[in-house]
């Protein structure tokens, strides 16, 4: 049996579209289907119950940069005890492997192309400093597990996500979430200027959600591997570049003002995906301008979703 948790969140509900596209039997977990990971008891009457034998963990407490630079307390206050309580009670009910998703935050701060080897040599940026440490710490949890009791656990770096069924809150979503909500809401009402936080110059590689789900399920039959894996192609696209991309998109014909007041994190982000597609045997296929064409489609239904429901 196949558990998903955090099957409600952002990746979680692509993992479950996809398991149920290939006719793959699964459970899905979450906080608001009733299992609170954080508490043991739940989680272990949980895994328990289902007796699971691969669980695809979507299960964290995250969101953009900003949010994480705002709520870093509870980003420790609620990853904390779901990181050990996974592994824990992983290990009472028999799991055989886990998939385990790693933000490529985890990797250091001066690093420009993120190459697996490289992940201890240095401090990470401070922006994301207890988010990726947290995220560290999970893979030093399974280290630690297969280690001393046999719990296999693949642990994919993933690159900086977008896409269709992110939070849809300009502080909470990730960076292309926020910024497809601001053009929007700007071209509906009129307004004569979109406010980029940052100074648009930091690059990054963008990863669509439904890549990240592909890369999960085939994760859970590639070869055992300790060590991080990579999961990319590579090439990064600036803040900067996005935003126009979007402004585009949706006929926004104001200015983009840039806010150098708020963080921009580290400048340059990609990763080296050569582990990732030797092991999974493919490696990310969605074109950028066809993702990003879909995210801002969906955040414009949401949003005039919104506007149906406040006029009725």
């Amino acid at each position: 049996m196949i558990l998903v948790t955090g099957a409600t969140g952002f990746l979680g509900q692509r993992v479950c579209r996809r398991l149920e596209g290939a006719s793959i039997a699964f459970t899905r977990t979450s906080l608001s289907l009733g299992t609170d990971l954080r508490d043991f008891s739940q989680a272990l009457d949980l895994f328990d119950a289902i007796r699971p034998t691969i669980i695809l963990n979507c299960a964290s407490f995250a969101g953009g940069v900003h949010f994480v630079l705002k709520k870093p307390a509870d980003i420790f206050r609620n990853n904390m005890p779901m990181i050990a309580n996974l592994f824990e009670a992983a290990h009472r009910t028999g799991v055989k492997r886990i998939v385990n998703p790693l933000p490529n935050c985890v990797y250091p701060a001066r690093l420009t192309i993120f190459e697996e080897g490289q992940l201890w040599d240095g401090p990470l940026h401070e922006s994301v400093m207890v988010y990726g440490l947290l995220r560290k710490l999970s893979w030093m949890g399974s280290w630690a597990y297969a280690k001393q009791l046999g719990l296999q656990t693949i642990n994919l770096v993933f690159s900086n996500m977008y896409g269709p069924g992110d939070h849809f809150d300009p502080v909470r979503s990730h960076a292309i979430g926020g910024l497809a909500m601001r053009f929007l809401g700007a071209h509906k009402l009129g307004a004569p200027e979109v406010v980029v936080w940052g100074s648009g110059a930091p690059v990054r590689e963008w990863l669509y959600v439904d890549d990240a789900a592909e890369a999960m399920v085939r994760a859970m039959t590639c070869v055992p591997c300790e060590q991080p894996i990579n999961v990319g192609v590579g090439r990064g696209v600036s803040i900067a570049d996005v935003a126009e991309r979007i402004k585009d998109l949706v006929d926004y014909s104001g200015r983009v003002v840039y806010d150098r007041s708020k963080e921009d994190g580290a400048m340059h982000k990609t990763v080296d995906g050569t582990r990732g597609a030797a092991l999974l045997g493919w490696s990310p296929q969605t074109d950028f301008d066809d993702g990003l064409a879909r995210t801002v489609e969906w955040y414009r239904e949401q949003q005039n979703t919104l506007n149906r429901v406040n006029t009725i």
